[in-house]
């Protein structure tokens, strides 16, 4: 959900509340909000709770000829030192509730775990896949997120969507395009507000038994802090299970469990994982995820492509 920036135009803080509202603040610090705690202020930070006050600000700022860009849960993004130049839209829309025996709706802003355990709770089973994936389920479906041989776009009904014009519409999960950590969004920009998923009745102690051994798993080879999680994307490769090379075999084959740049090192457990130790900048980061994506080039000729996505100008 980044735009990246080119100039911003200059506006009064008071002709800005006026078309935004009470709610909009200025440079607030991005770290906050982000799971590397790093990087610079936003100039312009709102807070959405419903698909109204998304559609009021994208049209605002389409008017305006500001730019934007959509906050979840921030665990996928790397915010620069310097910060974004423009309008944070922070979403924040809640909600999760059963439309049918089956179906759930759920809010974008809700986190991926609220929808797991909420899953869990009406004996719905399907979605288990995610038990410990980071951020809100707006930014999963944007990013396609998934792990142990699921991903969301399996389960999706309907995705709400806003246009970049501040329009709203129901689409149908073809509409995205959904590839692998991929969907057409990167490229129309529209902004999830809500979505819809099918599952499958199941009996709750057994899927809280799953859900409890996937996120055991990842606590033997996770960080639970200062993480963006796995910072590059798989391979395709049709051979491997899952139809994927995982890119931390590659780092690890080629040395990057040693790399560190300031704060910032390679996690000792995975090697597609970088952490911070507090102390890291998004420059260092940045630079040793430039050094790690060298490594695996230079051994087998492959270029890594990232998952966490860049916020601002490097």
């Amino acid at each position: 959900m980044v735009e990246q920036l080119s100039v911003t135009p200059v506006f009064s803080r008071s002709d800005l509340v006026a078309a935004f509202g009470e709610r909009l603040s200025f440079d607030e610090p991005l770290s906050k909000y982000s799971s590397f705690q790093t990087g610079g202020p936003a100039r312009y930070f709102l807070s959405a709770q419903t698909e109204e006050q998304i559609c009021h600000a994208v049209a605002i700022a389409d008017r305006l000829g500001l730019a934007f860009f959509l906050l979840g849960g921030g665990s996928n993004l790397l915010v620069s030192d310097d910060g974004f130049d423009g309008l944070v839209i922070h979403v924040q829309v809640k909600g999760l509730s059963l439309v049918s025996p089956t179906e759930i709706e759920c809010g974008a802003g809700e986190s991926l775990m609220a929808l797991v355990n909420f899953a869990c709770e009406s004996s719905l089973t399907g979605f288990e896949f995610a038990a410990g994936i980071w951020g809100s389920v707006g930014g999963a479906i944007f990013g396609n997120a998934g792990a142990y041989g699921g991903e969301i776009a399996h389960v999706l009904t309907s995705i709400r969507l806003v246009d970049r014009k501040g329009k709203s519409k129901v689409v149908p999960p073809e509409y995205c395009r959904f590839a692998y950590r991929d969907s057409y969004l990167k490229k129309t920009r529209e902004i999830v507000t809500s979505c819809r998923i099918t599952l499958r009745r199941g009996i709750k102690s057994d899927i809280r038994g799953k859900i409890d051994e996937i996120l055991a798993s990842r606590a033997g080879k996770h960080p639970d802090r200062l993480t963006a999680g796995s910072f590059f994307k798989n391979i395709p490769d049709a051979s491997q299970p899952h139809g994927k090379l995982p890119a931390g075999k590659l780092l690890e084959e080629a040395g990057a469990k040693s790399l560190s740049v300031g704060g910032a090192r390679v996690y000792e457990k995975h090697a597609n994982i970088i952490v911070s130790d507090g102390t890291a900048t998004s420059k260092d980061i940045r630079q040793l995820a430039d050094m790690m994506k060298a490594k695996v080039f230079e051994r087998c000729g492959i270029r890594l492509e990232e998952e966490v996505m860049p916020v601002g100008k490097f």
